[in-house]
């Protein structure tokens, strides 16, 4: 008989087994015996003895969470040993000394800055800052321009004395204010690293108020403007005490200072006020509302200077034997290649870029004292300032032929700056002659080297990695040496020995042409001849102007330290504004504080959309 087995086989039943129940159970007894023989394992045992009772495990209740004791013990202890690792890491490096990588010292040239920016300070006419950081220096001229009956202006307190006795010739003022303006636009990140930003802006926004107080800034038209504060006219043996005349502190002066103005033919006067007020515009465009009046004094004084042509010195005017300029055309192109940057107002780019303007100014005429730039003639400065627009902006049409004139022009200014070059001579210590051997070089070879630097990192900015002298292919490293080695004979490296920058190295002048630099400060007021001591004394300065650059030395590179001459010894505001230009470009060029600011000085230009060129005329057979 077959069954069906559960699991899947066959299950045969077996009906002849005869075997009895005792002999069954001997069987089984048999097996029992077997059984016992080996002991069990556990999974045996539990199917014999039933389940048994298991651990109870144990929990901790954490409130929101109940978790298992044991993972809640590892986990605290976790945490505190990574507590006390951490700790003991943090304990070892605070007690271990640390080496920290030193800043690199600051070069020659970021030193070199920080003494000539003092220079502006001891400088300052009118109630001075308490950080002014000149002790010799006091208030003075506070009653400049006051008391004018029936005058167009309040009073003319404020500005810089400009050399080293105390008229303000607001001339050569508004040139040095305009250069300063054009190094912060540049070179502000540069000014930042060396802590001096602050400091620079402060002396422009010193002489900007100043230059608001000379006309009504706030009209849109004038009929009058400011052009110097004070009197030098020593001629025909004239002993009324004035500022030359007189060897005073400019805190003592007690003599008449009378106000010169101008009510028309100061077209070059005008138009550099504008460059000035419409520069420092831009550089103050984040005090939006004290750029917007800039903007508008700079507008209304260039349209005065337009409207009434001529030049401030010429005729009988003071000026003339002092700071006389030239031609006004360079400041027209100058001053409103300034204004466009600070309005975006294309009417001025279309004035500056008329080709009549650019040959009126001596664009075209070369002759020997082409591509001198100074306080005089802005064109090399002006030229260069459009070819940034050129390499920047490329507006085209209808600007680009006289764009391209202007670049090509700075090309050429560049290379009669390189030795390879005979237009200027040479000192045989190395300094270019752009005055050709006449008195007070310096200031001249300042500026030119701002500009060769200037130029050689638009070019970089650009990617372009020289320009063209002829058929000969320069790098911007070589305008790069040229400058320094200017700024470095200025520096001391020169055949004297001598750094013409007072305060700077050991050996520099020690009799500065300066009034209050050359009398002590001892509470003692010397009168108009009583002064004329220390003027006359042999002995070095009591007070050390900081910063002054001295007119230098001769086409021999001799040089006289001899307070009463000059033409060796005495600063001015232009010559050090473009040494402070020079310094700044030069300066950090080992770190990296960058180049050029390329668009701080865009900022008000609108995009260009070039008007397309007319068509060609149709062709005829």
């Amino acid at each position: 008989m077959y069954g069906r087995d559960p699991w899947g086989g066959p299950l045969e039943i077996n009906t002849a087994d005869s075997a009895t129940d005792d002999d069954r159970s001997r069987n089984l007894n048999d097996l029992d015996r077997a059984a016992l023989s080996r002991p069990l394992d556990e999974t045996q045992q539990s199917w014999l003895l039933g389940p048994t009772e298991q651990k109870k495990k144990k929990y901790v209740d954490l409130g929101c969470i109940i978790v298992s004791r044991k993972i809640f013990v590892w986990t605290v202890g976790t945490i505190v040993a990574a507590a006390l690792l951490a700790g003991f890491i943090i304990l070892i490096v605070k007690t271990v000394p640390r080496h920290h990588k030193k800043d690199p010292p600051p070069d020659n040239y970021t030193l070199a800055l920080h003494k000539a920016l003092k220079f502006f300070n001891a400088q300052k006419s009118g109630r001075l800052p308490k950080h002014n950081n000149v002790s010799w220096r006091g208030n003075s001229g506070l009653q400049d321009g006051r008391g004018e009956t029936g005058s167009f202006y309040k009073d003319l307190v404020g500005g810089y004395y400009d050399a080293g006795d105390a008229i303000k010739f607001n001339f050569p003022m508004a040139y040095a204010i305009t250069m300063l303006s054009w190094s912060v636009i540049e070179y502000s990140a540069k000014y930042e690293a060396a802590g001096e930003l602050t400091h620079v802006k402060e002396l422009i926004k010193w002489g900007t108020d100043y230059f608001l107080k000379t006309f009504n800034s706030t009209a849109d038209s004038i009929d009058d403007l400011v052009s110097q504060v004070g009197s030098g006219n020593t001629d025909d043996g004239n002993t009324d005490p004035n500022d030359h005349y007189c060897w005073m502190r400019p805190e003592d002066m007690d003599y008449k200072r009378p106000v010169t103005t101008c009510n028309g033919g100061c077209s070059d006067l005008a138009a550099e006020m504008a460059a000035a007020l419409a520069s420092a515009s831009i550089v103050f465009k984040d005090n939006k509302e004290y750029s917007k009046k800039l903007v508008h004094g700079a507008k209304t004084v260039y349209q005065f200077g337009r409207t009434r042509r001529g030049r401030y010195s010429a005729g009988t005017a003071e000026s003339s034997k002092f700071y006389n300029s030239s031609m006004y055309w360079d400041e027209f192109i100058w001053g409103g290649a300034w204004l466009y940057y600070a309005t975006g107002n294309v009417t001025y780019l279309n004035l500056i870029t008329q080709p009549t303007m650019a040959k009126h100014a001596g664009a075209f005429w070369g002759g020997p004292y082409y591509g001198v730039f100074s306080w005089d003639n802005k064109l090399a400065g002006a030229q260069l300032l459009l070819s940034r627009l050129r390499l920047f902006l490329s507006p085209g049409y209808p600007y680009e032929e006289i764009l391209r004139t202007f670049h090509n022009q700075t090309s050429i200014v560049m290379c009669s700056y390189l030795p390879y070059f005979t237009k200027f001579n040479r000192t045989k210590g190395g300094l270019l002659e752009l005055n050709h051997g006449d008195p007070q070089p310096l200031q001249y070879s300042a500026n030119a080297a701002f500009l060769a630097t200037l130029y050689s990192d638009y070019l970089d900015a650009a990617d372009t990695p020289g320009w063209y002298c002829g058929p000969n292919f320069y790098s911007t490293n070589v305008l790069r040496d040229f400058a320094r080695s200017q700024i470095d004979y200025i520096l001391g490296k020169n055949p004297r020995k001598m750094s013409y920058l007072v305060g700077y190295g050991t050996k520099y002048p020690k009799h500065v042409h300066h009034r209050g630099a050359s009398i002590p400060k001892n509470k003692v007021k010397y009168n108009c001849k009583g002064g004329w001591k220390w003027r006359d004394s042999k002995k070095p300065n009591p007070n050390t102007i900081e910063g002054a650059m001295v007119a230098g030395p001769d086409k021999h590179d001799g040089f006289r330290d001899v307070r009463m001459n000059y033409n060796y010894t005495e600063p001015t505001l232009a010559g050090n504004a473009g040494l402070v230009a020079a310094l700044i470009a030069l300066s950090g060029e080992e770190e990296a504080t960058g180049k050029i600011d390329k668009n701080t000085i865009f900022s008000a230009v609108p995009p260009l959309f070039p008007t397309p060129p007319p068509p060609p005329a149709p062709w005829k057979p």
